[in-house]
């Protein structure tokens, strides 16, 4: 945590939001397409759907017409109009502050809540494990597993409460800047030497190869 803050110390959530019902429609949104894309699609959205009420009333085609270029839209929009109406008649108008009521909300699931919980509220209930906190700490050999919900449980057993939304943000600066997906690039990464995938494949690759005899 330390080498990263201090490589990363402008590390935040990526997606734009004033209100925690536009970071929950961003992160709904942001399931399967890159933040920028959300940050791209969110502002005229919010301008023709300012509200929980403009989104429970809204035709949903007019809702995936705003939404097309996120990918899988008609679900996406589907999850907007249903999490409005939720959150209108059964918690007042208000996003939710507890990870069951959230998980409750059309389109949020357990990452979802994590994302608005600790962004939106300062509420640390959980670790949000998008793919880059997955991948990384499955190479840091923090878990030992994809699976987000069992990756979550292990991490929530190593990494401090109080880092907990922190700790997703600065492996997402860190898979984008170092860790890709595409590309590890050992050779500039600060937690190289606690690294035992890059360290392993520093060795691998130092090993001389044996000549063949006859």
């Amino acid at each position: 945590m330390r080498r990263l803050r201090a490589e990363y110390p402008d590390a935040k959530c990526s997606l734009t939001f004033r209100t925690p019902w536009e970071l929950l429609v961003a992160t709904i949104l942001s399931a399967q397409c890159t933040d920028d894309r959300v940050n791209l699609v969110t502002p005229p959205l919010f301008e023709r759907f300012p509200t929980p009420e403009t989104f429970a009333g809204a035709d949903q085609s007019d809702v995936e017409d705003a939404i097309h270029s996120t990918g899988f839209f008609r679900n996406k929009a589907k999850s907007l109009i249903g999490a409005a109406r939720c959150i209108l008649h059964e918690h007042g108008g208000e996003v939710p502050r507890t990870m069951r009521e959230l998980k409750a909300v059309p389109g949020a699931g357990r990452k979802t809540a994590n994302v608005v919980l600790g962004n939106a509220y300062g509420l640390a209930e959980g670790i949000a494990v998008d793919t880059h906190a997955s991948r990384l700490s499955l190479r840091l050999g923090l878990t030992d597993t994809v699976e987000p919900v069992k990756a979550e449980r292990e991490l929530m057993q190593i990494v401090p409460r109080k880092e907990w939304t922190d700790w997703t943000h600065l492996l997402i600066a860190h898979g984008r800047a170092v860790c890709t997906s595409r590309k590890a690039y050992c050779d500039r990464c600060v937690l190289f030497d606690l690294c035992p995938t890059g360290m392993q494949e520093l060795r691998q690759t130092a090993r001389p190869s044996r000549a063949r005899v006859g």
